[in-house]
């Protein structure tokens, strides 16, 4: 194996037993570096492929100081850490590094780490080869379903790109509604698994009390009313990928459970012995898992198992050009299926639905394109009611001090009130939001929204 390897650790015992894995592996290492004044004279002095490297070091300047100069060097990275300070970890991640191990070191952890990072970066290297090449060229079949030409959304599509030939866990983050599951769904297609089964988990919308039976599968008898034998999701997604849709929303206790299956690729249902499954995991979440970790909700271990390959989804707000080719194709898509003959949008329903924020994103888009095609009588669409639109405007000087609960929270009753705090059914706040009731009453509870009840004279 010709891939050199640098460690800048300052602590000797660590980069020592680092060391020993590195070699017997047969990769070559360079002088451990202490600091990160050595680590650059050795950079410079032995040309190393890749650079192990802490993010507290001895001196002024920090591991990460040392990423930015290597990413500007074109060298890969991984950080070593066993800090999980949210500031520290921002700062990290802004580096963009291609993984971080988690002290203290496993030899398994650690090679496959390698083996990962260095295949993102040839990955990388030969992507932006292959953008100058055929600069402006079309995306594959697979991933036109994924419509945006943003900045911003080109270069989610590169990564998806990137990270569906390889077999690495996926974690998609943004808001709800910003189309994790197509993402998801799109990944799987370009992957090798692309013949195996997809199977979806919305981890927010199954009870506590179920969602080990249901991820794990049980054995008949195994506790009361286990009539007979059930297959848990990663038994039914064996050899292709499980997408677990709101991964933020798992107890800790599941976690765990998890995180073997992410380590020793094994399953144990209730009642019954350990499987070996292999599957690839695709999370996601539009909770801030960083702050969930600081508040002891989500396991640090299992965060960076996931954070392999983060995907992060704009919201729509953020990606203002790619709201009419959206409305446009589920205008499409919906007046086909009423066998309408919908030509156009209205310039003045056009300017509208720019100037509108989308708190629910691109579903709300879908769901209100669907309405709108629904009423419409002639061949263009010249009247579309935004929920709210006057406080959305109105409120729009706040919403940057907001926390993202706040926002939740607003966003919700904004929905609720303007279906008159209708839930279940066509029109409904869940639909609105496509989330699944049971769900949207979760939230309600969790964020003290209590419904309220029409009087017989207001219906």
């Amino acid at each position: 194996m010709n891939t050199k390897i640098l460690i800048v650790e300052d602590q000797f015992i660590e980069a020592d037993n680092l060391r020993s894995i590195l070699r017997a592996a047969g990769y070559a290492v360079c002088r451990i570096a202490r600091s990160v004044s050595e680590g650059l004279q050795i950079v410079e002095s032995e040309k190393p492929d890749l650079v192990l490297v802490d993010i507290r070091l001895k001196g002024e300047l920090t591991g990460i100081d040392l990423a930015k100069i290597l990413r500007k060097k074109n060298i890969a990275f991984v950080f070593l850490s066993a800090n999980s300070s949210k500031p520290i970890l921002d700062a990290a991640k802004a580096t963009r590094p291609y993984g971080f191990l988690v002290k203290p070191f496993r030899e398994r952890d650690v090679l496959v780490m390698l083996e990962v990072a260095w295949y993102l970066h040839h990955q990388n290297q030969e992507s932006i080869k292959e953008n100058k090449r055929s600069a402006g060229s079309s995306t594959g079949s697979e991933l036109k379903r994924i419509i945006g030409s943003s900045e911003s959304m080109r270069e989610v599509l590169e990564s998806v790109k990137v990270v569906g030939a390889s077999d690495l866990s996926v974690l998609i983050l943004g808001e709800s509604g910003t189309g994790k599951e197509l993402v998801a769904q799109s990944i799987h297609e370009i992957s090798s698994r692309k013949q195996k089964p997809f199977v979806a988990v919305n981890c927010a919308a199954i009870p506590a009390t179920l969602i080990e039976s249901e991820l794990f599968g049980h054995e008949k008898g195994a506790f009361t009313g286990a009539t007979e034998k059930r297959i848990g999701k990663f038994e039914q997604g064996n050899e292709g990928t499980v997408f677990l849709d709101e991964i933020g929303e798992m107890p800790l206790e599941l976690q765990v459970k998890l995180l073997r299956v992410l380590q020793e690729k094994e399953v144990e249902p209730v009642g019954g012995q350990k499987r070996k499954v292999n599957v690839r995991i695709i999370a996601a979440t539009n909770r801030n898992l960083e702050e969930e970790i600081s508040m002891h909700r989500f396991r640090l271990d299992l965060y960076y198992r996931l954070n392999v390959f983060p995907i992060a989804l704009p919201p729509l707000r953020e990606r203002k050009e790619d709201i009419i080719p959206l409305a446009k194709h589920f205008v499409n898509i919906f007046s086909q299926a009423e066998n309408k003959v919908i030509t156009g949008i209205a310039d003045h329903v056009i300017k509208s639905m720019v100037n509108y924020e989308w708190p629910g994103n691109i579903r709300e888009l879908e769901n209100l394109m669907a309405r709108s095609v629904l009423l419409t009588n002639g061949p263009v669409i010249d009247l579309l009611k935004l929920p709210n639109q006057s406080k959305s405007s109105a409120s729009s000087q706040q919403t940057a001090v907001k926390t993202m609960v706040e926002l939740e929270r607003d966003h919700i009753l904004s929905t609720l009130e303007s279906c008159n705090w209708k839930i279940h059914g066509y029109g409904g706040a869940a639909e609105l939001l496509d989330l699944h009731p049971s769900t949207l009453n979760s939230r309600m509870k969790k964020l003290g929204i209590e419904k309220k009840y029409l009087r017989n004279d207001e219906m």
